[in-house]
């Protein structure tokens, strides 16, 4: 067992982070003698000295800061597990939150929300389509329950999803078609090239721009489809996004000699799956199966590069 208590642990926490017993008593609603008597009684029970006064405050020794380092994370454990046990027996969630990259296949992504809705029609659902580093800022953030994305997460364990394949593409009437022959870096860069912006707010990074002299910087993937089939420059797309363009003919992808195809992993991150609730739980499955079966009926009708 045990000497010292997590109620020990707490109020020690509680006089270092106000600077003091008497407003540490008045934040944690104990009185200064009993905060007092919980960290002299901590002390003698390790045989260490954690506090020192300083003028009319106090402050950790170094072998303070070195154990009470330690134990937040004993109080953020326990603090957790409380979490987990309300969730549990509150029961449902009343609303998730998704942060989804926009290079998710659509089509899955409308499976996944019907299917969900059908088995939790009232649960709340706050769809975000973000752009390269939007979800990992929301997954920080903790504003969102689960997130899509072809980023990693310092500090989170992903899951693998699916693979999305880029395709460098432009209208057939453009002139990088034009110069019927395989095409190098050299020639893209004397064209517009469309780039999506990064939805983060302080991050922000700049993906697969090939320093084109002209670059238009766009919010939506579906914005640059459009901009596209217009002729209005070229761009590396997500094929899920632009199967009905390459087989209407009013998008073909460019005769690349090298990196005309780009895969990018993407993979489904809990903000905290131990406190996820049923719900949360309910749409990770949903996307996982979305994605297995409308990618698995993807007939690749993509022309080769050679």
């Amino acid at each position: 067992m045990s000497r010292v208590t997590l109620s020990q642990w707490q109020m020690l926490a509680a006089v270092v982070d106000h600077g003091g017993f008497v407003r540490a008593s008045e934040a944690v609603h104990k009185s200064p003698s009993t905060l007092n008597h919980a960290v002299h009684k901590l002390e003698e029970q390790l045989g260490v000295k954690v506090l020192e006064p300083v003028g009319r405050q106090v402050r950790l020794t170094e072998a303070g800061e070195l154990l009470l380092r330690r134990a937040r994370q004993l109080i953020e454990s326990a603090e957790a597990l409380e979490e987990v046990a309300e969730s549990l027996a509150a029961g449902l969630e009343a609303e998730i939150v998704l942060a989804i990259d926009q290079l998710f296949p659509p089509d899955a992504l409308a499976q996944a929300l019907d299917a969900f809705s059908s088995r939790y029609p009232g649960v709340r659902v706050q769809l975000h389509e973000t752009v390269l580093n939007g979800g990992i800022e929301m997954l920080y953030d903790g504003r969102a329950d689960l997130v899509a994305s072809g980023l990693a997460a310092q500090g989170f364990l992903g899951e693998p999803l699916v693979t999305v394949r880029f395709i460098a593409v432009a209208h057939p009437d453009h002139p990088l078609h034009r110069l019927g022959r395989p095409l190098d870096l050299r020639d893209l860069k004397q064209h517009r090239q469309l780039v999506v912006r990064d939805s983060a707010q302080r991050q922000s990074m700049d993906a697969g721009w090939l320093k084109a002299e002209q670059r238009w910087t766009l919010s939506h993937l579906d914005t640059s489809v459009d901009m596209l089939e217009r002729g209005l420059g070229f761009a590396w797309v997500p094929e899920t996004r632009i199967q009905p363009s390459l087989e209407r003919g009013t998008l073909v992808p460019l005769p690349l000699s090298a990196g005309g195809i780009r895969e990018v992993p993407m993979q489904l991150i809990y903000r905290d799956r131990d406190r996820a609730g049923p719900a949360a739980h309910a749409m990770a499955d949903a996307l996982s199966q979305a994605v297995a079966s409308c990618c698995e009926s993807v007939v690749d009708s993509t022309p080769s590069n050679e």
